[in-house]
């Protein structure tokens, strides 16, 4: 991952930078220091506390920060968390993408943690998706990580996620497993293989397969999902998806299985209000 989040603050950085900034070049002295402060304007879980400190490393080694919380912390609103100190210049420089990954990092840690704590009583783990926004996804995984939820597969090179798109392209839910195993032998490869389900035909027809390491049921009611589980046998994983949300999640988790996952972790959040101001 350290890799990655290189990557994406230089490619950030680049994009909002470019050959300057050429305000700050044309107002402010080079050799002017100063102290700017985090200020949580509503009740949060934050998150990107570490990657703001790395932005501001790769523009400027010189900056000090000092924070008074932790990423994954809850901050109640109006509250002033910590401050950066050094070259005023590169703190501007550094302030809009600073602003941009915690406001939206901690909408995420802040949703996802409000649905951890729904279903903590039942033992069930919160999963993210792919879902994410393009070339941010490194971050928003994070976030999930820091507000108690646990990440899916990255991308689609980590794990084989059999969906129905593929059942159908491959004539059947038993064709594609086949197929699976053909492909993982042939290569040699050992990695999770997920299979969702749209029924318990499709259920009882895959549960006795060693290779299959979870069973998916996308848009299963919770009435559905509790009959189902009495046909697991075989004692596999379960993971829920489609259509969960708050006003249901907790209706699925008292069904037995062991996950949930929700897109809306990542793709509908609402940016927390976080500013950043010269003192």
């Amino acid at each position: 991952m350290e890799i990655d989040i290189k990557s994406f603050i230089t490619n950030a950085l680049s994009e909002d930078i470019g050959n300057g900034d050429v305000t700050s070049l044309a107002t402010i002295n080079l050799e002017q220091t100063g102290e700017a402060i985090f200020n949580i304007k509503e009740d949060c879980v934050i998150a990107g506390i570490e990657l703001a400190k790395l932005i501001c490393n790769q523009i400027d080694p010189r900056l000090i920060f000092s924070f008074k919380v932790k990423d994954g912390e809850f901050v109640s609103k109006n509250t002033s968390i910590g401050n950066i100190t050094g070259s005023i210049q590169s703190i501007l420089k550094s302030e809009r993408l600073i602003l941009n990954c915690m406001q939206r990092m901690s909408a995420i840690a802040t949703k996802t943690n409000y649905y951890v704590n729904l279903i903590a009583p039942y033992n069930v783990k919160l999963l993210d998706t792919r879902k994410t926004t393009p070339n941010f996804r490194v971050c928003e995984k994070w976030a999930v990580k820091m507000g108690g939820g646990v990440n899916h597969r990255f991308g689609l090179f980590d794990q084989i996620l059999i969906k129905d798109n593929h059942i159908k392209a491959a004539g059947d839910i038993k064709n594609a497993i086949e197929s699976c195993i053909n492909y993982l032998d042939a290569n040699n490869l050992q990695i999770p293989v997920i299979v969702e389900v749209k029924n318990l035909e499709e259920f009882n027809c895959i549960k006795n397969y060693e290779i299959v390491d979870r069973i998916l049921v996308d848009n299963f009611k919770p009435e559905e999902i509790i009959e189902l589980i009495k046909h697991n046998t075989t004692n596999k994983t379960i993971e829920a998806s489609g259509g969960i949300n708050a006003t249901n999640i907790v209706d699925y988790a008292k069904t037995g299985i062991h996950y949930v996952s929700l897109g809306d972790l990542t793709h509908h959040v609402n940016s927390i209000d976080i500013s950043l101001k010269i003192i």
